[in-house]
Parts: structure tokens; C-alpha cells; sequence
């Protein structure tokens, strides 16, 4: 493992990465914790803005050009942007049910699935993770995964609070 890959990356992509690696911790804390309370206000805010910063990042990152620069990830991104209008919208009329099914979307595919992709051959976070024949990384990375499953998991066969 290096992060050599990524510090020599675009401005953008770096952004992007400083804030997707805490959206996905952030969101895995707070789909796992109680909601309505005060802290999961305040943090739900912060997570929604690294995820609007993440989003709007990718918009400066055209490593995969497909059309005019852009790629089918930059329609997940405007998905994403749409989805945390929609969210903050559900919570400011206490349409809990909705903001729900928003969040857990936004986070499942602007994160786990979006993410997923990142790990394929030639891409930085490839680089990033897999350099070398580190398998301590890789035993590091399946470990935060099936935490984050666990946790994410856990919290859906509690009942909503």
C-alpha cells in the first residue's frame, strides 16, 4: 500500500478522496446510530456536505473520458447532488420515511457501489491499495469492509427510531 499514487494526482481527484474517505465513515456511523437526536443532526449536516463536495468534485476528474470528458460516474454524481436536495427537503417537512430511503441510497451508491469501481485495475485507489504484494492491505480492506457491512447491516434489523 502507497499513497504515493494519490498524492501525485490532480488537485481534484485529492479533494475528492479527503472527502469520500470520511462521508463513508460518517455514514456508516450514522446509519448504524440512533436518529432524530441532536448529534445526528450536526453530523447527518457535516456528512451531507462532504457528500455535495464529493459529488461537485468529480465534475473536475475526467480520467475516464467517454463523452466530451465525462463518464456514466458523472451521473451518479448528479444523482447524488439531486438526492441531498431531496434529503434535506424530507427532513424539513419530518417526512422520515423518505429522508431515509434517500440517505441510504445516496450512501449505498454514491459510496459502496461508486466506490467498489475505484478498485478496479488502472485506477488511482488500485494503485493506492493493491501496490506491491502488500496482502496486509488487502486483509486490512476486506476487514473495514465486512465492519462497514456489519454495521450498515446491523442497523437495518433494528427498528427505525
Amino acid at each position: 500500500m502507497t499513497l504515493e499514487p494519490l498524492l501525485d494526482a490532480q488537485p481534484a481527484i485529492q479533494i475528492h478522496v479527503a472527502t469520500v474517505v470520511p462521508a463513508a465513515l460518517l455514514g456508516a456511523y450514522l446509519l448504524s446510530r440512533p436518529k432524530g437526536t441532536p448529534r445526528h443532526r450536526l453530523l447527518g449536516k457535516i456528512w451531507m456536505g462532504l457528500m455535495v463536495i464529493t459529488a461537485l468534485s468529480t465534475f473536475f476528474i475526467h480520467e475516464l473520458n467517454m463523452f466530451y470528458g465525462f463518464s456514466p460516474i458523472h451521473l451518479l454524481s448528479i444523482a447524488t447532488l439531486f438526492g441531498a436536495w431531496q434529503a434535506i427537503a424530507a427532513a424539513r417537512r419530518h417526512d422520515v420515511v423518505r429522508h431515509r430511503h434517500i440517505v441510504r441510497s445516496i450512501y449505498f451508491g454514491g459510496i459502496v457501489i461508486a466506490g467498489l469501481f475505484t478498485f478496479l485495475p488502472g485506477r488511482i485507489m488500485n494503485s493506492v491499495v493493491f501496490s506491491g504484494h502488500d496482502m496486509v492491505a488487502l486483509a486490512a480492506g476486506l476487514v473495514v469492509t465486512c465492519a462497514a457491512a456489519a454495521i450498515v447491516l446491523s442497523s437495518r434489523l433494528r427498528p427505525a427510531a
